[in-house]
């Protein structure tokens, strides 16, 4: 008997296809994204920092890391911005006397607190710290890019009581990194400026 003539039933492949034609359909509305708001952005600030003693006032935004406020609005380039991630130990400086990475510190996060840079280590009439003499004495640098870091983390690592022997010296230096590899002579400055600091900051 020719049944080519009856009406067909849906094949199974209309029947998914319409089956998945419904499941977009009945669920457009619901999956339809919510418009996000906008994520806020920075704005500018008054800011008052104590740097090396000195009030210094600025319209910053909030955003603005320690040291972009003080190379780009203070004029103190000693600070130095190697990796800008925190890995380098370059842009170290003092915070209350402890050693912080001024590319992880945002500079309105200091107020009211006392910062001291590699240009206010020095005495006022120019007779440098034993720190910085040292590095000089024992050549503790060679392109001198990381440097000023150095001496700052140096100054704080002997300040900490973290200058009793060499290992020591060179654990609690190892956040700062020299890609000119002066790190024995580094480590020879800190001990002569250790017995030659006492209680000096």
């Amino acid at each position: 008997m020719d049944h080519s003539s009856e009406p067909r039933g849906p094949s199974r492949r209309g029947l998914i296809g319409a089956a998945a034609t419904m499941a977009a359909t009945s669920t457009a509305g619901a999956l339809k994204p919510t418009p996000a708001k906008a994520a806020p952005v920075g704005g500018d600030v008054e800011v008052t920092l104590n740097v090396n003693g000195r009030d210094h006032r600025l319209t910053l935004d909030v955003r603005t890391s320690l040291l972009d406020a003080l190379r780009e609005h203070m004029d103190l380039t000693g600070s130095k911005k190697g990796c800008d991630q925190g890995q380098c130990g370059a842009c170290t400086v003092h915070l209350d006397g402890r050693r912080v990475l001024g590319c992880l510190t945002l500079a309105v996060a200091v107020q009211g607190r006392a910062l001291t840079t590699i240009e206010g280590l020095a005495e006022p009439d120019g007779t440098l710290h034993p720190m910085q003499q040292a590095f000089i004495d024992n050549d503790g640098f060679q392109c001198g890019y990381c440097t000023p870091g150095q001496i700052m983390s140096a100054v704080a690592c002997v300040r900490e009581g973290h200058a009793t022997t060499e290992p020591e010296i060179r654990e609690y230096m190892s956040g700062n990194l020299c890609r000119c590899a002066a790190y024995p002579k580094i480590v020879d400055a800190v001990k002569q400026a250790r017995d030659r600091m006492g209680t000096k900051a």
